[in-house]
């Protein structure tokens, strides 16, 4: 985006009125701030009265069939959509009881829910992190391991789920979250825990009553029995199958797959066969134009199958040896298995201390891959571990057989006779002794994480209070450039200051957005909303396209950014020396970050230096998309 201030504002349309209050309370939850609002439900950050942790509050609200009322009763807009409600109210209600009664990682647990106020509610755990679409926006196209460990927990989920014949029918890369698995890499990245979001049963349900399916589907992740479901092409285990194919074909080449309706015609998707040759493995690859066929009887039929596929074409110790980047052990199946062992290797080797079996109830999925055996053969030279680091066990055992085959010529020789009697007998030099292997180096520290503005920003929010409570609301949260306007609304739990932090959409620039020199009146009070920009500095998406990230932030007291490396002083909107932020950042402290300044109170009163804060995404596109 490029900052400029507009000659005319754009007046704001009129608030919503379908999300709660901050501070309504709801059994034993009190309302502290909203998470998201789409077409179907709220999500809000909500407090746990009783158990005294912060929860994620789902509630049914589709608001092309309802609205609220007073006392946040939810009623239907008119009699002849009550059915469609209904029917949409009591697939939510039966999906929450499928998901609570299941304890499967990877998929949203659901703590309980209930009906009230003409609507119902679902309380689940409050995640945080960012979706795979987030992740490979950032981060790029992923190593092939770190693919197939994310992809090993999505399989034994989905499943779970197929076994109680519900299917997910949206997956997508904005349906899976990433949670961080602290001190874990995966081929040189951090390792993450997927968690499928969105089931969204109450959502199908509206569309195939309305039949309003552009609403539901995702072009390039929806199988074409989605789109007309008959006798011949019915949707089953299948249909997510091909959805989680398209994930990793976007993954690998950085776009969706070409959509399924456009594919039945006329079949131009480069497969991911060329598409990601030289970057991984064929056998993967064949996977994923596997689970991507169009018709859906020339598909793996379900997860088991896609499961044996990806073991059979590519062994862990292949994969290993052809990953680009290296491999760094994790707790995950699929993901650097240890080498098999030398025979009879000496006790102290310690390698063996070191294997963890992992109890695995017989009602739960086989993961994709299993660890190998103890007793094997010696690895051949093509097989063997490429990790320098691996190397002297491979040694110690070399040296073991060494010594075992110096014992053995010592066995056979013929005994010694003893010497003739001398007056002098000259010494004899001590036998030379065999080799011992070095210890193993000890594992290098993980790399630092390298700074970019995004990192910075979500840095900013991984650090916030989120008691504090901000709610952040686009207008639009797809902007033309050229044409529509950014806007956006806060409010916030408490009084305090107001902040917001910008980065562009080419991400190499990092603002200040608010305060600024025009506005510097940052107060924000609580329950109250604040509509930004404002009249005079209203701004107009200038491109490239992409993704604006903007983080505002509230804090209790007012902060000095004297120290944070703004610059352009007198200029409208301040921008970050991104030099200086690259040292701020090289040089932050735990548990806090380097570019909200510190907290300004009075002299001699208790300073709380907390503050909350909220990530909103914003794309700009080209006109005529």
């Amino acid at each position: 985006m490029v900052l400029a201030r507009d000659a005319a504002a754009v007046p704001p349309p009129p608030p919503g009125d379908n999300p709660l209050p901050i501070g309504h309370k709801l059994q034993e939850y009190v309302i502290e701030g909203l998470i998201g609002e789409g077409g179907f439900g709220i999500v809000y950050l909500a407090r746990d009265t009783q158990l005294g942790r912060v929860v994620a509050l789902k509630e049914y609200m589709p608001s092309s069939l309802a609205s609220r009322a007073h006392g946040g009763v939810v009623s239907v807009r008119s009699e002849r959509q009550r059915e469609t409600f209904e029917l949409g109210r009591r697939s939510f209600v039966n999906e929450a009881q499928l998901l609570a009664a299941f304890d499967q990682p990877s998929l949203v647990k659901v703590y309980r829910f209930w009906e009230q106020n003409g609507t119902a509610y679902m309380v689940m755990p409050y995640y945080q992190g960012p979706t795979l679409k987030q992740w490979l926006l950032e981060h790029g196209s992923p190593s092939e391991s770190w693919l197939l460990a994310l992809l090993a927990p999505v399989i034994d989920a989905l499943e779970v789920m197929h076994h109680n014949r519900c299917y997910h029918r949206d997956i997508a890369p904005d349906n899976i979250l990433l949670l961080q698995q602290q001190g874990t890499q995966v081929g040189g990245t951090d390792a993450v825990r997927p968690v499928l979001l969105d089931f969204g049963a109450a959502r199908r349900v509206i569309s195939d009553a309305t039949q309003a399916l552009t609403v539901i589907l995702k072009p390039g992740y929806a199988p074409i029995e989605q789109y007309a479901e008959s006798s011949s092409m019915k949707q089953g285990a299948w249909t997510d199958v091909y959805a989680l194919c398209a994930v990793l074909y976007a993954a690998v080449t950085g776009r969706a797959p070409t959509p399924s309706v456009s594919r039945i015609v006329s079949d131009e998707l480069v497969p991911a066969v060329e598409a990601g040759a030289g970057r991984f493995t064929p056998e993967f690859l064949a996977v994923i134009d596997a689970g991507l066929a169009v018709r859906p009887e020339h598909r793996p039929q379900d997860m088991a199958a896609l499961r044996a596929m990806i073991t059979s074409v590519s062994p862990p110790v292949a994969r290993r040896a052809s990953d680009r980047g290296g491999e760094r052990s994790a707790p995950l199946p699929l993901v650097d298995l240890p080498p098999p062992p030398a025979p009879k290797p000496p006790p102290s080797d310690g390698f063996f201390d070191k294997t963890v079996v992992v109890d695995r109830p017989d009602s739960r999925p086989a993961p994709l891959s299993a660890p190998a055996p103890l007793a094997s053969p010696t690895p051949s030279p093509a097989s063997a571990p490429s990790s320098s680091s691996k190397t002297p066990l491979v040694a110690g055992g070399a040296v073991a057989l060494l010594l075992a085959a110096g014992g053995a010529w010592w066995a056979m020789s013929p005994k010694p006779q003893p010497p003739a009697p001398a007056p002098v007998v000259a010494a004899t030099p001590a036998p030379t002794p065999a080799p011992v292997a070095p210890p193993p180096p000890a594992p290098a520290p993980p790399p630092a994480e390298p700074f970019t503005v995004v990192a910075g920003l979500q840095d900013i929010v991984r650090h916030a209070d989120p008691l504090l409570g901000v709610n952040v609301l686009a207008d639009k949260s797809s902007l033309t450039i050229g044409r529509d306007r950014l806007q956006f609304r806060v409010k916030s739990k408490e009084a305090g200051y107001l902040y917001v932090f910008l980065s562009g959409t080419d991400k190499s620039h990092f603002y200040l957005l608010f305060p600024n020199e025009i506005d510097k009146n940052n107060r924000i009070e609580a329950n109250t909303e604040v509509v930004l920009p404002r009249k005079s500095w209203a701004i107009t998406a200038g491109g490239p396209a992409g993704t604006n990230h903007i983080v505002t932030v509230v804090s209790r007291h007012p902060r000095d950014l004297g120290a944070v490396g703004l610059r352009g002083a007198g200029d409208e909107i301040p921008e970050f020396d991104l030099a200086k932020a690259e040292q701020l950042w090289a040089a932050r402290q735990p548990g806090e970050s380097p570019f909200v300044g510190k907290a300004v109170c009075d002299a001699g009163a208790a300073c709380d230096s907390g503050y909350g804060a909220s990530l909103l995404e914003v794309d700009e596109v080209a006109k005529g998309k």
